[in-house]
């Protein structure tokens, strides 16, 4: 009877919390719009037998339908408030104290607490440790990595010269895998001699299984997801594979610097000319710094060098193939760019050394880069839970509350972009960005967590469009208008960029 009565009491208990929470975040939904949940299931069934491109178009469509900023719901009282208008897009990637929104912690068993997801002082110690990495001194040595990478995919592409349409997504991450793999890691997985790299693969599904979870019914209980949900299980077996590749790297890139006998180097945060004085790369300095005296644990190394490895080759594919796609769909453009290459060039220099100083020169590239990520931003939303309480369209929006802040949908504001679906680079010459906003335009986010690798970035991408139109002609395949995107954490085409390549004579 004593158990019946603690029973029946302890589901009276959560029954009235429930309605008391969710008058509260009705009251608050007033202040947003949205699609109209269903009382228990929220939205979840509007995601019902759609596949993942359909996944993505449904979450973009809601913004479509309903307006800037929209409240979605999940099962019971889980929901998300999406922003895109300016005005909140700034106080929740501006506000004083910020957290990874709870879809990240989907990643963690794989990515740990890295820089990527962990917060307070970690995230403030990481970065600070990190950032020496991507200063423009280091970044001047990465470029001659950049040029190699790309010349070795150049040649693998030639077989398909005069041939029918292909997949030129599968090259380009290959090439970025082994470029961030030498930079940052300084070590060579040649994947591009190995087309079918596992780690490649599972960084794929991985990434899959994670929006998969994003949208399940089960997503608001990790404990219950992990026993009963099958893809849990795959996750987990993935998930040992990729840090056992992780580990292997660390461990190699270690028993190297020992060979070398270099010496522990301490870490010390006030020091002068910091970014200058540092010459090692990524995993070096994780594997030589001590923090208040004591090194980095393999943990903390595998869990910033899994998130770099996952960041720093994934992103960059997303940018650079879909600016092959947008070059091979305007070919005036592709041919602007071309005679760009080659005024500063020269022709026939389809071997040339670019260096850090000569990339500096290609303007219009840069315009042609930046549109196209406005078009399809490589990480196409940013998650955010917020730590205090703040005023959100006159209501007072509660700490803890969920964010998203949908950049695909940001870059497609008609009043900001007129014909916003039109490639236009001149959309970034210099007297169009002086007439925008600061959060019209945010494709390696904003605030202090934005990407700490961008200028990595534009490099990488700027010798791999230049190296690619010194040796070919792009041409759209025939298939190239059915491509669709999708979203995992990073946006994808969903069958690939389908193009046709000729020889430059």
């Amino acid at each position: 009877m004593l158990f019946l009565t603690i029973v029946v009491g302890a589901l009276l208990y959560l029954v009235v919390n429930f309605y008391v929470t969710r008058r509260a975040l009705n009251r608050m939904a007033a202040h947003f719009s949205g699609p109209k949940p269903n009382f228990l299931l929220g939205n979840v069934l509007e995601f019902l037998n759609k596949d993942l491109p359909g996944i993505f178009e449904t979450m973009i469509g809601f913004h479509w339908k309903h307006g800037q900023d929209i409240m979605t719901w999940n099962v019971l009282n889980l929901n998300m408030l999406s922003v895109t208008s300016a005005q909140n897009v700034e106080k929740v990637l501006m506000a004083k104290q910020t957290k990874k929104s709870f879809l990240y912690s989907f990643v963690e068993p794989w990515l740990g607490q890295g820089l990527l997801i962990s917060s307070g002082e970690k995230w403030f110690q990481r970065r600070k440790i990190i950032t020496p990495t991507f200063h423009f001194k280091i970044l001047e040595q990465f470029v001659t990595v950049f040029n190699k990478e790309t010349d070795t995919m150049v040649d693998n592409l030639r077989k398909h010269v005069g041939g029918g349409e292909f997949d030129i997504y599968d090259y380009v991450t290959l090439m970025a895998l082994d470029s961030i793999c030498e930079t940052s890691m300084g070590t060579c997985v040649n994947a591009q001699k190995n087309p079918t790299n596992r780690y490649v693969q599972n960084v794929k599904r991985m990434s899959v299984l994670v929006l998969l979870r994003s949208i399940s019914m089960l997503a608001g209980s990790p404990l219950l997801y992990d026993v009963l949900h099958p893809h849990a299980w795959e996750s987990r077996k993935i998930i040992k594979q990729l840090h056992e590749f992780t580990t292997s790297v660390i461990e190699s890139r270690r028993r190297q610097l020992e060979m070398e006998k270099l010496e522990k180097v301490d870490f010390d945060m006030n020091e002068e000319n910091l970014y200058s004085k540092r010459k090692m790369t990524f995993l070096d300095l994780l594997l030589n710094v001590t923090v208040e005296g004591k090194p980095l644990s393999i943990e903390d190394i595998r869990e910033e060098v899994d998130t770099f490895m996952f960041e720093g080759h994934d992103t960059t594919t997303s940018g650079i193939s879909f600016a092959i796609y947008q070059l091979a769909s305007n070919p005036h453009i592709q041919d602007k760019l071309y005679d760009e290459i080659v005024s500063i060039v020269g022709k026939n220099t389809s071997n040339v050394e670019l260096t850090f100083q000569t990339l500096q020169d290609f303007r219009y590239l840069e315009t042609v880069i930046k549109e196209s990520m406005r078009l399809f931003p490589p990480v196409p939303f940013i998650g955010r839970t917020s730590v205090d309480d703040m005023e959100m369209n006159g209501t007072t929006v509660k700490a803890g509350q969920e964010f998203l802040v949908p950049i695909y949908v940001i870059h497609r504001n008609p009043k900001v972009y007129p014909d916003p679906e039109k490639f236009d680079p001149e959309r970034f010459s210099d007297t169009a960005e002086s007439k925008r906003g600061p959060y019209d335009y945010i494709p390696f986010s904003a605030g202090s967590r934005n990407c700490i690798g961008q200028r990595y970035a534009m490099l990488e991408m700027k010798v791999t469009l230049i190296k690619l139109l010194l040796n070919y002609r792009i041409l759209p395949g025939e298939s190239m208008g059915e491509v669709r995107v999708k979203s995992d954490l990073v946006l994808r085409p969903d069958r690939g960029i389908p193009v046709t390549l000729v020889a430059r004579s």
